[in-house]
């Protein structure tokens, strides 16, 4: 029992990222070792967030600004550059490889591509089973029932378990691939654009069936997504990136009512209100010129080439990331 006057106790987060970096090598001019060297691809360039359990962190951004290269470096799939990554207080950059696996049982991804990220030589109750296998959840006699349970958890026949994915659809493939991110009863899955390669008609079903599994088995998400209509509905806190940086992060409502960030307040002006008559009387903002390299990426400001509202400062110092009240926090010189 907690006494009288005393706080209750702040709850640790699930995920914790610090300084996340994860630059790429490039090839030299010349194709020689150390011979016309160019810099590196600055993909995720310094991030921080942390993620409660039971919580959904939206991760937006335009295509190539570093969100799934973020994803995968969270769960070592990619092995960071810089920075630290704790789940459950752990330090994964610091674990061994066998260490790491058996983390990875409590963090799963579910990737962007259902085509792609299913083996076309094994069925799909082989694809399942692996993940059992190669984590040893179970004692083998109980695995295939346990495929089976999985299968009508995400709403496919358990007939199906020996078929190949070329007879499924993209959503059904993608259903499988949400099977084999559950087989071993993960903590945190990081979604990577898991509908973006979906048929509209099939995006929303797939939508709803993440939110009830988060319900019925509390799991946290990290979303990525493109899709700001979808962030919204989806997720509870949503952070924003741009050329490997996190411009803004707040509670969902309170960015989408008010968004403090220039580039934040572009990618809102773009998405449609199903109101014609708002939908005529809202302004929007046409960003000029193309996203920098993140080869060569700007002085201060990264977003300043493209900014309206870009003075000296902001080419000088690289603004940090403000608090402006309720876990609201902007990287701009000029907020609002």
């Amino acid at each position: 029992m907690t006494a009288i006057g005393d706080q209750p106790p702040v709850p640790q987060p699930l995920l914790e990222v610090e300084g996340l970096t994860k630059y790429f090598s490039t090839p030299s001019a010349l194709g020689l070792p150390g011979v016309g060297a160019r810099p590196p691809v600055r993909a995720v360039d310094g991030i921080s967030f942390s993620v409660n359990a039971g919580e959904t962190l939206g991760l937006v951004g335009e295509t190539g600004c570093g969100k799934s290269t973020a994803g995968r470096a969270i769960l070592q799939l990619l092995p960071p550059t810089a920075g630290s990554v704790r789940f459950e207080g752990v330090e994964l950059t610091a674990l061994s490889r066998r260490e790491l696996r058996k983390t990875r049982r409590r963090m799963q991804m579910i990737f962007q591509d259902p085509y792609a990220s299913l083996n076309p030589r094994m069925t799909i109750g082989e694809t399942i089973v692996e993940s059992l296998e190669v984590h040893d959840v179970l004692p083998p006699r109980d695995r295939q029932d346990r495929v089976r349970e999985l299968l009508g958890l995400v709403g496919l026949d358990s007939r199906f378990v020996d078929r190949y994915p070329h007879e499924f659809s993209g959503g059904q493939r993608q259903r499988v691939g949400i099977a084999r991110a559950l087989a071993v009863e993960p903590r945190l899955v990081v979604a990577d654009e898991p509908i973006s390669a979906l048929d509209v008609s099939i995006q929303a079903q797939v939508i709803n069936l993440l939110e009830d599994l988060q319900d019925r088995f509390e799991l946290t998400y990290l979303f990525i997504a493109h899709d700001l209509a979808v962030v919204r509905h989806f997720s509870d806190r949503v952070a924003v990136m741009y050329l490997g940086k996190i411009v803004e992060l707040a509670d969902r409502a309170d960015l989408y009512s008010r968004p403090l960030h220039p580039y934040t307040q572009a990618l809102f002006s773009a998405v449609p209100v199903p109101d014609p008559h708002a939908e005529q009387r809202r302004r929007r903002i046409i960003l000029s010129g193309d996203v920098p390299s993140p080869v060569n990426p700007p002085s201060g400001c990264r977003f300043r080439t493209r900014c309206w509202k870009a003075q000296d400062i902001c080419r000088e110092i690289e603004p940090p990331l403000t608090p402006h009240g309720n876990g609201h926090v902007a990287a701009c010189h000029f907020p609002g």
